[in-house]
């Protein structure tokens, strides 16, 4: 099972997102989960950095962990932009979750 936490703020902002596992659909190579939920991960981090110019903090490890933390120290506009792609980001890992809910579930926290 892919568990994606995201870490939002008292306004809704989103600071963190947090992904650990593996879908285990089907045998590593072809499982198309972990491909999409890689696939939707790495391409909005990377967006943020090519389109905003702006570097997420990016921690990888074993076992699908995949953590970003949105800046908090940019300017509002900047921010609108950042949080629109990450929100982007997170429609289309709800779109997965609802079609393979049997391997993939997203929890949000509000802090």
């Amino acid at each position: 099972m892919i568990y994606i936490k995201v870490i939002r703020n008292s306004n809704q902002l989103v600071e963190s997102v947090t992904v650990t596992g593996h879908a285990e659909y089907d045998e590593p190579g072809k499982d198309i989960v972990c491909a999409g939920v890689s696939a939707v991960t790495f391409g909005a981090a990377n967006a943020v950095e090519k389109l905003c110019g702006v570097a997420l903090k990016v921690e990888q490890g074993e076992s699908g962990f995949l953590r970003f933390i949105l800046p908090m120290n940019v300017d509002s506009s900047m921010n609108e932009k950042i949080q629109l792609l990450i929100e982007g980001m997170l429609v289309s890992l709800k779109t997965i979750e609802i079609s393979y809910s049997d391997f993939i579930n997203i929890q949000t926290k509000i802090v």
